[in-house]
């Protein structure tokens, strides 16, 4: 049996109405939720004495729930014969509650009558569209609106708050004679993609308040919990609304579909706060290849710049390992406080279920590492004139601190990391940096410097931390060239690099470097580069994109002893741009190594015009570095893990 119109007009005729409801019977047709959904926003402007008109009531069982707990002074009209007689016949024992066939835009009742309007769908059904005839109803209906209410009034309307809708309740309603006020019904939306019958759209509950002109604009809209965020203007109402009726679209959609072998990325945000509180990933897989339907991971703060975590590959595994259809990645954002895991889960809720694919029921499982949500705490926030905003923050990863040195622009991405330990000072204990760890793609570059020690350029300060660990285990001279200024006040006051005699940092450009250097006939034995790249348009995020050019690469190897070696930190995305890259460098060096984990963005590239890398020998290297370490003190266990070390090599022929 059809009980949808043929076309939307029919939405606002007399005839179709009455046809509907003798089709549908006794069934109650509830738009946008039942009272259970609607309660907890309804009873906030409503009071149990107030006299309330409902307009378009049709056979919904609404009026019937409120009158119920108390809400007895009510009055439902609609245009249909057929369904006023239907709620006649239904709620004959509640007595005081009336119900008359009355055409909403020509209503016979006194002005000021009402404390009340509540309209449950009927607006959506009265303005199809933005024609003029349509305005015209809707002006009549506002009207009738107008003059029923009381000073004081309101009036409550239920709508899927279409464009053309919400631009005439703005019109009508958001003046100075006017409070106007859109919150966001969560609880019918979930009740709706649940019974999957109805729309999963937003649905907002307005609120329009009665006043005496007042000094100034009161427009107000609630998207997520109870906080209300007031607005200076209708315009940014209207932003609002429509960012979480986009949003909606993105996960009606995914609802409804795979990605395949692609992932899709939204940001939480909470009303009048700019910065995302969560980054959410969605990845999907092939049905026939997962165990399980649906789950999200939470990933602790401080974890999310895992490999793991915090690239596409990463998460692609950690789905392919759990087996799910889809697997929704939830990252938690700096710049916000996050009291617990459970809280974490409750404040996902919502998001969680607008993503279920389709065919998922029950309870969507909550993954994460442990009971926590990690700790994250802002040590220092600034500005670089070269580099932009950054923050310093210490971590906690598994129970050890660490410090971190991150970029705003590209937050997922550690520019500089540094283990902290505790020791005890006049019986005080306080944390310092451990110069014995370093990163697993650093300490691969250690292994080329190993094979060369004595004097060693490092083009790309950060922290300092690869420059002091290569002071402390080889006590060579080591010169770092960094172009921001910024930098150096970071890795002093907060990363504890010590200058000396044998630790020298340079203020200038690379690419001035290494010119000045070839022009002075300077020669190292190392030269590093380490260095980031602001231009990450081309696929390349370490170096930057000059430094592989010719010009470059060919005072590299001016400045380098005969049996001297350039070590290289290579991130690079765009495969055409890496081959070119490994293609360059074999016209300068005759022996290149690439050390590539299979856990890390980077890739490290060992080039050298003197003796032949071998397998041996730099295995020779990598056990040679790891017993200085523990000669020095720096490391106890191991600086390289040389089984991961000796699979990543790749000789380049």
């Amino acid at each position: 049996m059809n009980l949808l119109p043929k076309s939307h007009k029919e939405f606002s005729e007399k005839d179709y109405w009455n046809k509907f409801f003798k089709k549908r019977g006794n069934k109650a047709f509830e738009w946008y939720g039942e009272y259970l959904e609607l309660c907890s926003h309804l009873h906030k402007y409503m009071k149990q004495t107030d006299n309330i008109l409902i307009t378009g009531c049709g056979n919904s069982s609404l009026s019937a729930d409120l009158y119920d707990v108390g809400f007895t002074n009510i009055t439902n009209i609609d245009v249909s014969e057929v369904v006023i007689k239907q709620m006649n016949n239904i709620n004959a024992q509640r007595t005081k509650m009336k119900f008359l066939c009355m055409d909403a835009l020509n209503t016979t009742f006194k002005n000021e009558e009402f404390n009340v309007v509540l309209d449950k769908g009927t607006l959506d059904a009265l303005m199809p569209d933005d024609s003029k005839e349509t305005n015209e109803t809707i002006d009549k209906y506002f009207s009738e609106i107008k003059r029923v209410l009381k000073l004081g009034g309101r009036f409550v309307c239920i709508s899927l708050l279409q464009s053309h809708i919400l631009n005439k309740l703005l019109a009508t309603f958001c003046d100075k004679s006017w409070m106007f006020r859109a919150v966001r019904c969560h609880e019918a939306e979930e009740k709706n993609a649940e019974n999957g019958d109805g729309t999963t759209l937003p649905v907002f509950v307005v609120i329009a308040t009665k006043f005496k002109e007042m000094p100034q604009l009161i427009a107000e809209v609630c998207l997520a919990g109870d906080k209300m965020l007031r607005l200076k203007t209708a315009e940014e109402l209207q932003e609002c609304i429509k960012s979480v009726q986009d949003t909606a679209f993105v996960t009606n959609g995914l609802a409804k579909t795979s990605l395949d072998d692609e992932e899709v990325s939204l940001d939480l945000m909470q009303p009048g706060i700019d910065s995302p509180r969560y980054t959410l990933y969605v990845v999907d897989q092939k049905r026939s290849q997962a165990v399980n339907k649906y789950a999200v991971f939470i990933v602790p703060q401080g974890r999310e710049s895992d490999w793991l975590f915090g690239t596409p590959q990463g998460r692609r595994q950690l789905q392919d390992s759990a087996r799910f259809a889809r697997l929704v990645v939830a990252v938690l954002r700096r710049g916000h406080s996050f009291s617990n895991l459970d809280a974490v889960k409750e404040e996902l809720a919502h998001s969680a279920k607008m993503l279920i694919p389709h065919g998922f029921s029950g309870q969507i499982p909550f993954l994460s590492l442990g009971s926590d949500v990690g700790s994250r705490v802002t040590v220092r926030a600034g500005c670089s004139k070269l580099s932009g905003d950054y923050v310093i923050e210490d971590v906690d990863i598994d129970g050890v601190p660490y410090r971190r040195l991150v970029f705003m622009d590209n937050q997922f991405l550690v520019q500089s990391e540094a283990k902290l330990k505790s020791v005890k000072k006049k019986n005080k204990s306080k944390l310092v940096v451990d110069f014995g760890h370093i990163s697993p793609y650093h300490s691969f570059m250690c292994v080329g410097a190993y094979l060369s020690p004595p004097k060693m350029a490092v083009l790309g300060l950060g922290g300092g931390g690869l420059c002091m660990f290569l002071r402390k285990c080889f006590d060579t001279e080591v010169t770092a060239v960094e172009i921001d200024p910024s930098m150096l006040e970071i890795a002093k006051d907060h990363f504890e690099l010590k200058l000396d005699d044998g630790m020298k940092v340079e203020i200038k450009d690379g690419a001035d470097f290494l010119k000045d250097e070839a022009d002075k006939g300077t020669q190292h034995s190392v030269v590093m580069f380490d260095m980031d790249s602001k231009d990450r348009t081309v696929g390349l995020s370490c170096p930057p994109r000059q430094f592989l050019h010719d010009d470059q690469l060919a005072r590299v190897k001016r400045i380098l002893t005969n049996d001297g070696h350039f070590i290289l930190n290579l991130v690079c995305r765009d495969n055409a741009l890496h081959d070119s890259i490994i293609q360059t460098l074999k016209h300068h060096f005759t022996h290149l190594v690439t050390v590539k984990l299979y856990e890390e963005v980077n890739e490290i590239v060992f080039a050298t015009n003197g003796q032949a890398y071998s397998i041996e020998k730099l295995e020779e290297a990598a056990k040679g570095l790891n017993a200085v370490c523990r000669q020095k003190g720096l490391n106890r266990i191991k600086c390289v893990d040389l089984k991961d070390f000796l699979q990543s090599i790749s000789i380049v022929s």
